[in-house]
């Protein structure tokens, strides 16, 4: 399934259909979380959706679809665990995860956001080491919001180019990512100073 399809379904179903694609990132959905982040904020600039319920949808989606992991881990840690070792695919994400979160402690969830799939995998983690969900929501919530808004605010201004930078993010890292949004944030602070000078000379 690629963007066109993702595309579609939120013409179709509107906030429902990106709440639920993000959602559906716990169980694997073929499409990475950062392309429907940036989907989210390319429909918004077509008009499709309007932009502050969009954002605040897409961040929804993003933190609950998270802590439906961390909740399953907390009371099916052991069993969920043992499923992760059984399976080829998700064995490596899950001695990554541990290594994070015994190496940094809850710093590490704000490590995960960075981390494709170990940014799934790591709330179970934490769930299983019965980590009070008050220290969770706090790193958790705080770096998606940053997380979300990153993502969010590149597909609004450079939606048409959502497959390459998603590539370019995973093939650079989050480097290419920073880039551009701090290229984005120059460029907004440059526009609303010429606006503001010309309103100026216009008075």
């Amino acid at each position: 399934m690629g963007m066109e399809q993702l595309m579609h379904w939120i013409s179709e179903y509107g906030y429902f259909a990106l709440f639920f694609c993000l959602w559906l990132g716990i169980v694997g959905m073929p499409i990475p979380d950062e392309v429907i982040v940036m989907t989210g904020g390319f429909v918004s600039s077509l008009g499709v959706l309007q932009l502050v319920p969009s954002f605040i949808v897409t961040y929804l989606g993003v933190v609950s679809g998270l802590s439906i992991g961390y909740t399953l881990g907390r009371h099916y840690g052991v069993g969920l665990t043992k499923k992760f070792q059984e399976k080829e695919k998700w064995r490596p994400y899950l001695a990554k995860s541990e290594k994070l979160v015994d190496k940094y402690g809850k710093f590490a969830l704000i490590l995960s956001y960075f981390l494709p799939v170990v940014r799934h995998v790591i709330p179970y983690v934490v769930g299983s080491h019965k980590m009070k969900f008050r220290h969770y929501a706090l790193y958790s919530y705080s770096i998606g919001l940053i997380w979300t808004a990153a993502f969010f605010l590149v597909g609004y201004q450079f939606g048409t180019a959502i497959p390459a930078i998603a590539s370019a993010s995973r093939n650079w890292g989050y480097v290419a990512l920073g880039v551009i949004v701090v290229s984005i944030v120059i460029y907004q602070v440059i526009r609303v100073y010429r606006q503001k000078k010309f309103m100026k000379m216009s008075s």
